[in-house]
């Protein structure tokens, strides 16, 4: 070692030089950043779902996800749309295509459609066809599937389907709190009656279309086919036999009926017999009172013509227990309000009710 002019060693010096781009925090920014990106991606695969489903749907994506909601699944993907489409089936038109589970429109395993043959009426009416096998909803601590539920069909699945067919029915869907088992057995009673009324509907079309029919091949009653009225109203199919100017049922002021009236009524009798409905009668009188002292009233009148009219039917084969009522109107119930006098007000009505209308009157059904 070369002596140092000042007599003191000189200290070495090193110099580090410091490598990478890391410096104080290394790599993890990168894990920060990708955390980052993958929580952003599903916050906005959110709001798309949140764009694409309705709020029924997303009520039932939220079931789904309840503590006590499990899926049983047991197909397909055995997640939440059971390997179904989040979007309509085929080619995507538009990015908010709303969310499809390509659930079929005719119901679940004991149900069937009856198209029903009307102009107005484009759906289907799908009924049940069974008792219900037990509750399936577990949020609510059903045990076993509920009514109507496929094997291989999630509640969420078989719940939509019940939707469905509760916004065809007009009824509300299903209630906060209310079991899922009990809702089916709602829809079901819905569709029952639903189907029972246009089920009844095209019998009385059939019927007034027969009868018709049988007056027509009957010379001598063939000018009686204008004293014919036939309608459906909301009680059922109404039957009127409407005097004329010069053609009455009755002679005036009497209940005897003329012997045209008799086979009249005995062909509707025929008619009526092959359906089980049951009937109602009234009579109907015009608003032309009876003479001073004459003892009786249009009341007596109408209720004697309509009395007259049960045994006319009973005698062309309608069983007795089939007459709900008979009553008399007199001029309560004018066919021509502003023609009090008019003979078409006298008449009388028979209407055959519809089952519906039975089973609301609390009345048995008829078999």
């Amino acid at each position: 070692m070369s002596a140092n002019p000042a007599g003191t060693e000189q200290p070495i010096i090193i110099k580090k030089k410091k490598g990478g781009h890391g410096g104080h925090h290394g790599g993890a920014w990168k894990v920060a950043y990708a955390d980052f990106v993958t929580a952003m991606m599903a916050f906005f695969l959110l709001l798309w779902l949140l764009n694409v489903t309705t709020s029924d749907q997303r009520k039932g994506i939220a079931d789904y996800f309840a503590p006590m909601s499990v899926s049983r699944e047991t197909s397909g993907s055995g997640g939440l749309l059971g390997g179904q489409t989040i979007t309509v089936p085929g080619a995507q038109i538009s990015p908010s295509s709303p969310i499809s589970s390509d659930a079929p429109t005719s119901g679940p395993p004991g149900y069937q459609t009856n198209e029903v043959e009307d102009a107005d009426e484009a759906s289907e009416v799908t009924t049940s066809g069974g008792p219900a096998s037990g509750g399936g909803d577990a949020a609510t601590g059903d045990t076993g599937a509920a009514a109507g539920q496929r094997p291989n069909e999630t509640r969420f699945e078989h719940q939509q389907r019940l939707e469905q067919m509760a916004s065809q029915l007009g009824i509300p869907g299903q209630k906060p709190g209310e079991r899922l088992a009990d809702f089916a057995e709602r829809v079901n009673e819905a569709a029952d009656v639903l189907n029972i009324a246009r089920n009844e509907a095209r019998q009385f079309q059939e019927a007034a279309t027969e009868i018709r029919q049988a007056i027509q091949s009957i010379p001598e009653l063939e000018p009686l086919a204008q004293n014919l009225m036939i309608d459906q109203t909301p009680d059922g199919l109404r039957i009127q036999i409407v005097d004329q100017d010069r053609v009455s049922m009755f002679p005036g002021g009497s209940s005897q009926m003329f012997p045209q009236t008799r086979q009249l009524v005995g062909q509707l009798a025929g008619v009526l017999a092959k359906l089980p409905n049951n009937l109602s009668i009234s009579g109907h009188t015009d608003g032309v009172p009876f003479a001073a002292g004459a003892g009786r009233d249009n009341w007596d009148l109408s209720a004697e013509r309509a009395n007259a009219t049960r045994r006319a039917l009973i005698a062309g084969g309608i069983p007795e227990s089939r007459i709900r009522d008979v009553v008399g109107r007199a001029d309560r119930d004018l066919l021509v309000p502003d023609q009090p006098a008019s003979p078409r007000n006298r008449r009388i009505s028979i209407v055959l009710l519809r089952e519906t209308q039975a089973r609301a009157d609390g009345a048995p059904a008829q078999n």
